[in-house]
């Protein structure tokens, strides 16, 4: 098949470049604008786009892809379907119906659970024990289409949002590579979604990750792993801003001498510190405070004193 790929970040590389080494004709790449990056403003392009380079694929870029001249570049393209992957912007219904088989789409989430643009990280933050990837036929609303295939990923201890990122990158690799096949012979069976069954997860913003030590320590660690590696869990150490990126509930025996409010620390060791939280208390392995870069708990230390009944979040 002839096949137009639109994709972003590094989430949907895994797929073009397994559908390119599949022997599928990609005719082109629809991604992002190049955006400038860093502190010295540097133009930097979309990872789907230097996938694209590499293999010597065409890459448009449009600002907005539900212009006039836009539709008609795609139309020109004469594509049998079109795959999307975390593309970034929302497909009108002109370009929806423009291919033969239409516009399929990857979704990293066992729809209709955990719609919309953050799923990996919030099964996370959720506590689920499993997620996966949904190969989707596109229609007019939010990963709202018919559902042609699924893979369940299985969601392990200690996962963070960065592992899981991989996991299911390499699973809808896989995925769609033999979901197209499929498609174009006409056995795929469509599952229409149950609305109730239906969840919606929005982006996430870096407020989120600000650590209320009134939660338990079960929740904390769940935020810790959920937004590892963007936008990370965070409080503060002497008002100066402390991210946590390792981190695990710990046994809880009672207070060490005199009973600590949330967010006070309770123990500290050669390799950890313990923070008493709403309920438990959490043992913290890696840090990163600002300016510098992640360390392991045992060198924060060397430079940074942590004694008991320190108040962190101030």
């Amino acid at each position: 098949m002839k096949i137009v790929f639109m994709g972003t970040p590094d989430f949907a590389v895994g797929a073009l470049e397994a559908i390119v080494k599949a022997g599928h004709e990609v005719t082109a790449v629809v991604t992002q604008p190049d955006k400038p990056k860093g502190r010295g403003k540097g133009v930097q392009m979309p990872p789907v786009k230097a996938c694209a380079l590499k293999y010597g694929i065409l890459a448009l870029q449009p600002a907005k892809i539900r212009e006039p001249e836009e539709i008609k570049k795609l139309s020109a393209l004469e594509a049998d379907i079109f795959v999307v992957a975390a593309f970034g912007q929302i497909l009108p219904e002109e370009i929806l119906k423009m291919p033969r088989f239409g516009c399929v789409n990857i979704h990293a989430s066992l729809l209709p659970k955990y719609r919309g643009a953050a799923p990996i990280q919030w099964v996370i933050l959720n506590g689920e024990k499993e997620t996966g990837i949904t190969i989707m036929q596109m229609d007019r609303g939010l990963d709202t289409g018919d559902m042609l295939m699924k893979c369940v990923v299985p969601i392990e201890q200690g996962e963070t949002g960065e592992s899981l990122h991989d996991k299911l990158r390499e699973a809808g690799a896989k995925l769609i590579v033999e979901a197209l096949p499929k498609i174009e012979k006409g056995i795929l069976k469509p599952e229409k979604q149950k609305e109730e069954e239906a969840s919606y997860v929005g982006t996430l913003k870096k407020s989120l990750g600000l650590i209320d030590w009134a939660k338990d320590a079960v929740f904390i660690d769940r935020l810790v792993r959920g937004l590892n590696s963007w936008p990370s869990a965070y409080t503060y150490y002497h008002q100066r801003n402390l991210k946590i990126w390792e981190s695990e509930p710990a046994e809880d025996r009672g207070s060490y001498g005199m009973p600590k409010p949330a967010g006070c620390i309770e123990k500290v060791e050669k390799e950890a510190f313990y923070v008493r939280t709403g309920n438990g208390l959490l043992k913290v392995t890696k840090v990163q405070i600002e300016g510098k870069k992640r360390m392991a708990v045992k060198d924060f230390l060397l430079g940074y004193p942590m004694e008991e009944g320190l108040q962190l979040g101030i």
